[in-house]
């Protein structure tokens, strides 16, 4: 498992590489517990969202990482140093599962993206789309709480005019109350549904209420990596 010091290292390498280009407002980060088992639970925009959450979350956070992230050694190497483990999608993976748990037991901060990976317009929590069942079948196996949290403008990063030195890119990082798990007694299923539906509802009432109250421009909301690129038709 990875050590503190590993953690602390690739930590402070994502600080200084990111520094420069993000101006981050980090809101709410007192709802993040300091201790024991918690699942960090955000929407997803951007290839550039584990580690600026992981900056600005003020714990260890080891993330569930797509497996094809894992097949290039030297980015798995990376990975695995700072505590992230590979996750399948579209499938049931135990291994994964396992692992989670594990790290929970531990005491440990897991993140996980609840809607399975990369979700912009219709396809997104934030426009009401339904989260996958992961966080809250690994939350009701763990009794750890979720801390939710909605995170604007790291697809931005993909333009590259965004990388030019001291062009700093306004980020939003926003953590909520922990939610408590859902029950493992009783009716299983039906607390599952009734957690993500909470979730899904937590995390869009920060997202709008932090573009209300920072009033963000439409431009620094969520779009596709091809429209950031200019790719899109």
């Amino acid at each position: 498992m990875v050590s503190a010091t590993a953690y602390y290292l690739g930590s402070h390498f994502f600080r200084l590489v990111l520094a420069p280009f993000t101006h981050r407002r980090v809101l709410g980060a007192h709802h993040v517990p300091h201790t024991g088992p918690a699942i960090l639970a955000p929407n997803h925009i951007s290839h550039f969202d584990p580690p600026l959450l992981s900056i600005s979350a003020d714990r260890q956070v080891d993330w569930m990482a797509m497996e094809e992230l894992f097949q290039n050694p030297l980015l798995a190497r990376t990975l695995r140093w700072i505590g992230s483990f590979p996750v399948g999608r579209g499938k049931m993976d135990y291994a994964a599962v396992r692992t989670a748990i594990e790290r929970l037991k531990g005491g440990r901060m897991v993140g996980v993206f609840p809607e399975g990976g990369l979700r912009t317009g219709p396809a997104s929590v934030l426009e009401g789309a339904p989260l996958k069942p992961g966080v809250a079948a690994l939350a009701q196996m763990t009794q750890a709480p979720v801390v939710p949290c909605a995170i604007i403008g790291t697809d931005a990063l993909y333009d590259p005019a965004r990388w030019l030195p001291w062009r700093q890119t306004k980020v939003w990082i926003v953590f909520g109350h922990p939610l408590p798990p859902p029950s493992a007694t009783g009716d299983k299923a039906a607390a599952r549904a009734a957690f993500d539906e909470q979730l899904g509802d937590t995390i869009r009432d920060l997202y709008h209420r932090t573009v209300r109250e920072e009033n963000i421009p439409a431009d620094c909301l969520p779009q596709t990596p091809q429209k950031r690129k200019g790719r899109e038709l």
